[in-house]
């Protein structure tokens, strides 16, 4: 189930729902390994919620079960995007640090975050129960 879209947006969104709410107790600063903006606190907390409200909420996963793929492949392209973005800006330093003045992409551990959430995307959409289903 974890390499399934159904599954990439059950478990996604409990890791975003948790480092929304891990966020906003403080536990990652300026100094630790991921520094977690307000911004992307609010990010993270509502897209979790979204992500799990499309798959429990009963009548909406109904609505929405056939639009997980492509919703799932939207997420990521977005998070392919940041990855990318975030790599340049940490290693040229030619862009702002603050970016849309919601997050700090040039923390290498966003940005392998990032990485990690665009792979699992794409290899959620081409699993073998999404091939049969085809």
């Amino acid at each position: 189930m974890f390499s399934t879209p159904k599954g990439f947006l059950t478990y996604g969104g409990i890791v975003l729902l948790a480092l929304g709410v891990i966020g906003y107790l403080g536990v990652f600063g300026e100094t630790s390994f991921l520094w977690l903006t307000k911004g992307e606190n609010v990010a993270h907390t509502f897209l979790g919620i979204v992500a799990l409200a499309a798959v429990f909420v009963p009548g909406l996963n109904k609505a929405l079960e056939p639009l997980y793929r492509p919703i799932v492949m939207l997420v990521g392209v977005i998070a392919l995007f940041f990855a990318v973005y975030g790599f340049y800006v940490g290693f040229t330093g030619v862009l702002p640090l603050n970016t849309f003045d919601v997050a700090h992409l040039n923390n290498p551990a966003d940005n392998l975050i990032h990485t990690f959430v665009a792979v699992w995307a794409y290899l959620a959409t081409r699993s073998p129960a999404m091939a049969r289903a085809m």
